[in-house]
């Protein structure tokens, strides 16, 4: 493949915002092709490393033999960074969603323009896109794909994943491609295929993606030390969203608006840098991932980290129903 598919999204804006001195310890949460850790390393920095894909930590091998023990790799979601750092470290860097290298490989089921078994697992555990698409309830597949696709036709494509399911499970990406084509239709001014939603839907649902964000990003404050940064880079409006909320929620803990819970108790954890940051034209020129790329960035106070459930005040997830066991009634 060519390493054009590869190149990191944001990475001058990244280098910028985290601006790392020699013998700091960054985290590089979802190393994919370690485009980002690369340049971590080239600036000093010493390097964690962290995917929940085997094979992109199989595949660095070499950069870690390369990097004379400055970068180290976990294969483990990022949402349990801080059962695999020692202390408290200087950076935490994010690239939220599916990577381009698991998106071109066929045989991972994430794409809807190339053919393959409807898998869409980032790991290698725990049920696939084919379970949900033919074993989740009519009416919860219908929620997950408007609340994880935005998509309005929902229910529609629901019900016809219903009825054909019912004689001929789904196996393929293009036999749900297919289908929801049919019940759509496409409109020459159509910007993206139909099917766009419904594929980012069942990937977030599989791989828990906006849980995984929002206790990664409580992990993080929890890790950084005094003056440490977290530089997060999303992809579309859910993930965003998440960030935002945090971001504010955590600089603004001593708010007095009405529109926010009572913390004049608490103290900021994070002085926010940024509002968000997107491509330039150049490079979404020559990398159209970075067309819908956000990135924000923010440096940790010396404030205590909240706990338990207030932790979590700045999202409320809606309570997506979970997959019955094989062989359930749908």
């Amino acid at each position: 493949m060519s390493d054009e598919r590869h190149l990191p999204v944001l990475l001058s804006e990244v280098m910028a915002a985290m601006a790392p001195a020699p013998g700091e310890v960054i985290l590089d949460g979802t190393f994919g092709a370690g485009g980002y850790s690369r340049a971590l390393l080239g600036a000093g920095a010493r390097v964690i490393g962290m995917d929940r894909d085997p094979t992109a930590i199989a595949a660095a091998e070499a950069m870690v033999r390369d990097s004379a023990g400055a970068l180290r790799l976990v294969g483990d979601r990022f949402s349990t960074m801080a059962d695999h750092v020692d202390g408290r470290i200087d950076g935490v860097v994010l690239d939220i969603g599916v990577s381009s290298m698991q998106i071109d490989t066929p045989e991972r089921g994430f794409s809807f323009q190339k053919n393959g078994p409807l898998d869409m697992r980032m790991g290698s555990d725990g049920p696939t896109a084919a379970d949900v698409v033919n074993r989740l309830k009519v009416g919860d597949l219908a929620r997950v794909l408007s609340f994880l696709g935005e998509e309005r036709q929902a229910g529609r494509i629901a019900r016809a994943i219903d009825a054909r399911r019912a004689t001929h499970p789904f196996e393929t990406t293009s036999d749900l491609a297919e289908l929801v084509g049919r019940v759509l239709g496409r409109r020459p001014q159509d910007r993206i295929d139909p099917a766009t939603r419904t594929f980012q839907a069942l990937r977030i649902y599989v791989n828990d993606e906006l849980g995984e964000l929002m206790r990664a990003l409580v992990a993080a404050e929890a890790i950084l030390k005094p003056g440490g940064r977290l530089v997060v880079v999303t992809f579309h409006s859910l993930e965003d969203r998440i960030v935002k909320r945090f971001l504010r929620d955590r600089s603004q803990a001593a708010s007095q608006s009405r529109h926010l819970p009572d913390l004049s108790h608490e103290e900021a954890t994070f002085a926010t840098r940024n509002k968000a940051e997107g491509g330039s034209a150049e490079e979404i020129a020559a990398n159209p991932r970075a067309r819908s790329a956000k990135l924000r960035a923010a440096v940790r106070t010396t404030a205590p980290a909240p706990t338990g459930p207030q932790a979590f005040r700045f999202f409320d997830l809606p309570a997506l129903a979970e997959l019955p066991q094989s062989g359930a009634r749908r």
